[in-house]
């Protein structure tokens, strides 16, 4: 018989349903943070490395190769291996995002689907724990928890890999409810995957269902001691091996994954990086920084982490968690301590709820061996400032589990039990009362929790959107730009990488976009770089400021400048520069890694103009204002940097420098530069770095009389 669509749809549970929504709304709140919040990604720069990997993924590459470019292009943890060069992570992650950007060009779609894909798995397993309406409440805890949210929202490996380690719980009990060997293969496979992902975060995940398959295996074994004669292979043996023979291929696949990166099976690509920064005790370092990670630092720290995780990230923080501690009285026991509520019952499986509240066991302990959860904390005690701060404990991500779906069952019991607590008011409430009293309690409880998190996520979307402001002043030259064929120089305020800080400036895995960014350099290797860069346009990235870890303290102003290379037998320069009021005199010195010349401007007008030039492998002062000066010379190294600077001196001893500095190299034709030159203007020093950035395109952000003028043309 035809059964009418609409009556197959209403015959679906109406908690399977309401589940599939909140999974959608939760898919659509995670991707428009991680769009609107997210735009530039977040300041946690290891995005960029899972981005980066995913373009290599879709150019069919585990490994980069920079050729002539070279360490130029070397992006944030990624080990160089000489002419190679590969992330310190596992390629998995990287492979989800790969898929949405290969499908739908935008893979912030796979943020939306673990999300929703997480919150399903929730539902299901709260379901198999107690019942389906503890499982849609879990799903809506989880889903809404404030590091959901932020975690979720952003391209890190923590959510992904707990779709594989929930899909793996869901499959492992199945399997064991039903004897399904197919389910019990799908759990080797989902296990085996998320260790692919992430190995620790899996083993602390899978450690209670080891320890139960260990003991099925052993009853199964000890039973069956007592029946030699039977041929018969226990279901628990066979469902167990096939679970354990495929999780254990997936093993073998990530140590073949290391061999074929690190040349060891046994070493993993992040120790290839940063040997000590390995879970346990002692030293424990990654690039500049380390510690001496004791078990007292470990402790304060964990402690710090959970408290945190507990009262400010779980769902709706402290309460939350203490609905969760309801949840695992009703599951145990203990349900007769509470008062009023020991005839109140949920229906579910203990096996389910004890793997799961496992949980709230090894992926705490196994996180106290992990010097990580120190770093997440700038300040152990400021639950306000480091990474924790903005995206929450993330290395504990998967106790948002336990605690969601326990949190569940202990609202769901309060509520079946509010009957027992509601007769004790028989006299004071009429009966026709007590269900608009039980309504207005669920309410207040629903817009009390969602109150709850809505409060507690306003801080971290606060600091969170304070990073963003500054990378959208960051990257506005960007937006305004349309490269075809360029190559652009970024410069490095923490260090010789890429993408760290300026994430949102990535190659393409083959390093043959329309752009590619490489590292400010020398000026022998910005001339290598210059011939690799072939008939690429060349451009700067540069910026007046500093760049600080506070964005508070973070104010630059950016710029775009093309490059071009000036070539000559002889080049001659021109540099005007603005004289504010009360200079007394101005010092002219022209120099190179050879040495130098200068020349004394007494009595300087509103401007001065200093002429040199470049030939015959050699600098020339040859005029200042209108007065020439002779063998004003200064020898230049077959690659040089030649540096101009006119140090105005202020009544008071106060001085004002203006520097320039230009990457030039002798050729058989004569000289080359790469112009315009790097322009700054600073206040008693000669040299301020990029806090005295020289913009031509802003001149007004300096003081009045200060302006910086600059040619050089071919004289030949």
């Amino acid at each position: 018989m035809n059964v009418p669509s609409q009556l197959r749809v209403a015959s679906q549970p109406r908690e399977r349903l309401l589940a599939g929504a909140i999974a959608v709304v939760a898919g659509l709140v995670v991707f428009f943070i991680a769009t609107e919040l997210f735009p530039y990604h977040s300041s946690n720069h290891d995005e960029g490395v899972y981005l980066q990997q995913a373009s290599m993924l879709l150019d069919g590459q585990l490994q980069m190769r920079p050729g002539v470019f070279g360490d130029a292009v070397r992006p944030w943890f990624f080990v160089d291996n000489g002419e190679t060069m590969y992330p310190k992570y596992q390629p998995l992650p990287a492979g989800l995002y790969a898929i949405a950007m290969a499908l739908f060009g935008e893979p912030r779609v796979t943020l939306a689907l673990v999300a929703a894909g997480n919150t399903v798995l929730v539902y299901v397993l709260g379901a198999m724990a107690f019942d389906r309406k503890v499982g849609v409440v879990g799903a809506g805890a989880f889903a809404f928890a404030p590091m959901t949210l932020m975690t979720s929202s952003v391209f890190l490996p923590y959510a992904p890999t707990t779709v594989f380690n929930l899909a793996f719980a869901v499959a492992y009990l199945r399997s064991y409810r039903t004897g399904s060997i197919p389910a019990a293969i799908a759990a080797g496979l989902l296990i085996g995957t998320a260790f692919f992902m992430r190995p620790f975060t899996a083993v602390l995940f899978a450690a209670p269902f080891i320890l139960h398959a260990l003991w099925e295996l052993f009853t199964a074994i000890r039973d069956r001691s007592t029946d030699l004669a039977s041929l018969a292979v226990p279901d628990a043996i066979t469902r167990q091996a096939a679970t354990a023979t495929v999780g254990l291929a997936f093993v073998v696949l990530a140590l073949a994954y290391n061999t074929y990166l690190t040349g060891s099976p046994l070493l993993f690509p992040f120790q290839a990086f940063a040997p000590m920064d390995g879970p346990g005790f002692g030293i424990r370092r990654i690039l500049g920084h380390g510690i001496e990670y004791t078990p007292a630092v470990a402790f304060e720290s964990n402690t710090a982490v959970l408290y945190y995780l507990l009262t400010r990230w779980a769902p709706a923080g402290i309460v939350g968690s203490l609905l969760a501690v309801v949840g695992l009285v009703f599951s145990s026991r203990f349900r007769g301590l509470i008062p009023g509520l020991r005839g109140v019952s949920i229906p579910g499986d203990a096996i389910p709820r004890r793997l799961i509240a496992g949980l709230f066991v090894t992926v705490p302990g196994g996180n106290f061996f992990f010097w990580g959860n120190h770093n997440v904390l700038a300040n152990p005690a400021d639950p306000t400032d480091g990474f924790l701060g903005q995206f929450g404990p993330f290395y504990h991500f998967d106790v948002l589990v336990p605690v969601a779906i326990f949190a569940a069952a202990g609202a769901v019991g309060l509520w079946r039990g509010r009957s027992a607590v509601a007769s004790r008011f028989d006299d004071v409430i009429p009966s026709t009362g007590r269900r608009a009293v039980a309504v207005s309690v669920l309410v207040a409880f629903l817009l009390l929790s969602g109150g709850v998190n809505a409060a507690l996520l306003d801080g971290p979307v606060e600091r969170n959107a304070a990073q963003t402001a500054t990378y959208e002043d960051a990257y506005a030259p960007f937006e305004e730009a349309e490269f075809d064929n360029a190559m652009v120089f970024v410069p490095t305020p923490y260090g010789p990488w890429l993408n760290h800080p300026f994430q949102y400036l990535r190659n393409d895995g083959g390093l043959d976009g329309d752009a590619v960014y490489v590292l400010q350099q020398d000026p022998q290797r910005k001339f290598e770089l210059v011939d690799a860069a072939g008939d690429r346009s060349l451009y700067r990235y540069t910026y007046r400021g500093q760049w600080t870890v506070d964005p508070d303290e973070r104010e630059i102003n950016p710029a775009l400048q093309e490059l071009t290379v000036r070539e000559g037998e002889t080049l001659d320069g021109t540099t005007t520069v603005g004289i504010p009021e009360q200079v007394s005199h101005a010092v002219v010195r022209l120099e190179t890694d050879a040495g130098f010349s200068s020349a004394t401007v007494t009595d300087p007008a509103d401007s001065t103009t200093v002429g040199w030039s470049l030939s015959n492998s050699s600098a020339s002062l040859d005029r200042v204002g209108g007065e020439s000066l002779g063998n004003a010379t200064v020898a230049v190294e077959s690659v040089d940097q030649v540096v101009l600077t006119v140090r105005l001196v202020q009544q008071g001893a106060g001085t004002l420098t203006y520097r320039q500095e230009a990457a030039v190299r002798t050729t058989d034709e004569g000289m080359s530069a790469v112009w315009p030159p790097e322009r700054t203007v600073c206040s008693f020093v000669d040299d301020c770095g990029r806090e005295g950035t020289y913009l031509p395109e802003k001149p007004e952000q300096h003081r009045d009389g200060v302006f910086f003028e600059t040619e050089l043309e071919d004289a030949t």
